[in-house]
């Protein structure tokens, strides 16, 4: 279960030196995709293929 107090959890994780990442939001479920690689990043929200945000059931669950 989610702590009460963090607004975004990981949820999944891929990679070590250049690393992907899906982070759910705890209050509307909404899912990004966060990628890391030498001294960038990005993070964007994922979307659906009628694009529409990805959004998971709640509560969220940690990875």
């Amino acid at each position: 279960m989610a702590n009460k107090d963090k607004r975004f959890v990981r949820v999944h994780t891929d990679g070590a030196m250049s690393g992907s990442e899906i982070w759910v939001d705890t209050v509307t479920g909404v899912n990004y995709f966060y990628h890391a690689a030498g001294y960038s990043g990005g993070l964007t929200v994922l979307l659906d293929r009628e694009g529409k945000p990805i959004i998971s059931p709640l509560p969220i669950k940690e990875d």
